[in-house]
């Protein structure tokens, strides 16, 4: 289908973001890792973690005190080859790329190096930290634990978070082989993205407590948030499709993300307190990073996997498609689409970038206000 929304540089996006966690008291170093990752979600076509969230993940959060705009990163233990931070309920972005940046030096001079992160919040697109390896010609993993919503197989109660598990490889070609999504089948993110463009979320994706499936997105993130609905692991729900391989791998994820980093799980990443009021979300994540020069070379590892990759895309084809696709490549051919137009914005994001404006008094103008 043809964009009808209207388009915000590139350019324009990014210094808006970056001022605008500045006026939230984020220092301006860390405002331009957290702009950028978000933004690297709309150079993909991954809506659901861009500007989508902006506000509503990050800026309200910052006010309501569930985020300190100040990371505080703590190195609580360090070997040559690991790393556990502690993010004191900071950015998780900036905690991120920190631990991004030392992970693939330590890679560099051992061959591997893993690392973890307890007391974090949300870390954007977890393909952002792989593609840093990638980018670097390494491999890149990880995982992160998030807010209760999958129901484990044969359960209906929300116990495990969306928890994404996700790789990035170099290859040959102009990008990498980038496998990021949720063990859930579907994340929270994209039925936000569903209710914020007044859509229903398709049948099949989330159970409520008497099993039956919802489709209404602001009820489902509603029941999400008070217990009384799931997502879907995975393959779906019970065994006939396969839904426990989901759940297996969500558990993998949340022990991961836990267990490595000293952190909390599970029910302890609400963002809810008893009493009902908001608290910090915990969160933990892990991350390895592997160097193929450590194996058999750098540029060997990258042509194995850019031949394979060109394999499978030249596989037959069933019918009625044109293509076949690997992981990474629609995001770059989404990237080439937008590269010279920008950040599509809907009309949410458009009221919700007016009023941090307005509340900043930062001097911006856009397109796609009306002119009087």
């Amino acid at each position: 289908m043809a964009e009808t929304r209207p388009y915000v540089s590139w350019e324009l996006m990014n210094a808006f973001m970056v001022d605008a966690f500045v006026g939230y008291g984020v220092p301006r170093e860390d405002a331009e890792i957290c702009a950028d990752v978000l933004l690297e979600s709309d150079r993909r076509g991954i809506e659901s973690h861009g500007c989508n969230r902006f506000k509503p993940i990050y800026i309200d959060r910052i006010v309501k005190g569930t985020l300190l705009p100040v990371t505080k990163i703590e190195i609580v233990k360090e070997t040559p080859t690991t790393v556990v931070m502690d993010a004191h309920n900071g950015m998780g972005m900036v905690a991120s790329h920190k631990m991004m940046q030392m992970l693939i030096e330590k890679a560099k001079a051992y061959g591997m190096a893993g690392g973890a992160i307890r007391n974090s919040t949300h870390y954007g697109i977890a393909g952002y930290w792989t593609t840093m390896a990638s980018k670097e010609g390494m491999i890149g993993v990880t995982g992160t634990n998030a807010r209760p919503s999958i129901a484990p197989t044969f359960g209906v109660e929300n116990m495990m978070g969306t928890n994404p598990l996700t790789f990035a490889l170099p290859t040959d070609e102009e990008f990498p082989f980038c496998i990021d999504c949720a063990t859930s089948i579907v994340q929270r993110g994209k039925i936000e993205y569903y209710a914020r463009n007044g859509k229903p979320t398709p049948a099949g994706m989330v159970i409520s407590k008497d099993g039956t499936a919802m489709t209404d997105s602001e009820e489902i993130l509603k029941a999400l948030v008070n217990g009384s609905a799931a997502l879907a692991p995975l393959g779906g729900i019970g065994e006939e499709m396969a839904g426990y391989k989901g759940y297996g791998y969500a558990a993998v994820v949340e022990i991961l993300s836990a267990a490595l980093s000293g952190g909390q799980f599970m029910k302890a990443l609400t963002g809810v307190s008893a009493d009902g009021k908001p608290q910090m979300y915990h969160l933990g994540h892990f991350f390895f990073v592997v160097d193929p020069d450590a194996f058999m070379g750098r540029e060997e590892f990258k042509r194995t996997a850019g031949d394979i990759c060109r394999a499978l895309r030249a596989s037959q084809k069933a019918p009625g498609c044109d293509r076949i696709y690997t992981a990474g490549e629609k995001e770059y051919l989404c990237w080439l689409d937008r590269k010279d137009k920008g950040v599509p914005v809907g009309e949410t994001v458009q009221k919700e970038i007016i009023e941090i404006r307005d509340a900043l008094k930062l001097p911006y103008t856009f397109d796609f206000e009306k002119k009087a």
